[in-house]
């Protein structure tokens, strides 16, 4: 009996013996899952907070746009006003009081200032430029005075506008055919 004494307290000892190493074998393995979703998560942040800071940049653009853009609506209604004082000042300088003149040349400029400081200005066209689908809208087309003005702007009967880079009104203009 004394040898199964013995045995059981060996056999008790390398059952011992065993349990600590598989014990640590299962602690690192868990480590090592806990690190591998630690990082998981890690990425799954950065990436969310890069897409993050690419919205803001985005929308901070698209802010900055519709700030650029968001007098449109007043500056289309102004241009007409704009258009009979250019005309009411082609006729007054047909013979009117020099004193008139010089008041209306006045509120002229202050409103063409007030305009322009809004991002208003006039879509730069002239007699003679070539004829531009996208820059210009042609009202008519008549006869070419020589070859040389086929295809160009003969005439511009109502000014262009543009808002910063965007053109809010096309120039009407004449063709030459």
């Amino acid at each position: 009996m004394k040898k199964s004494d013995t045995s059981a307290p060996l056999s008790e000892e390398k059952n011992k013996s065993k349990k600590p190493k598989k014990a640590a074998t299962d602690s690192k393995v868990k480590i090592e899952e806990l690190t591998a979703a630690i990082e998981k998560e890690k990425e799954n942040f950065l990436r969310l907070f890069a897409e993050f800071e690419n919205y803001k940049k985005r929308t901070a653009k698209e802010r900055i746009e519709l700030f650029k853009t968001a007098n449109q609506e007043v500056m289309n209604a102004m241009i007409p006003v704009l258009d009979d004082i250019q005309r009411a000042q082609q006729q007054i300088e047909k013979g009117i009081q020099p004193q008139d003149i010089e008041g209306f040349k006045l509120i002229f400029s202050k409103f063409s200032d007030i305009l322009k400081n809004n991002g208003l200005q006039a879509t730069p066209t002239q007699i003679g430029d070539v004829f531009n689908a996208e820059l210009h809208e042609a009202i008519t087309q008549i006869p070419a005075p020589s070859e040389a003005d086929k295809g160009k702007i003969l005439d511009i009967v109502e000014t262009g506008y543009q808002l910063g880079e965007r053109i809010i009104r096309y120039p009407k203009v004449v063709v030459g055919q």
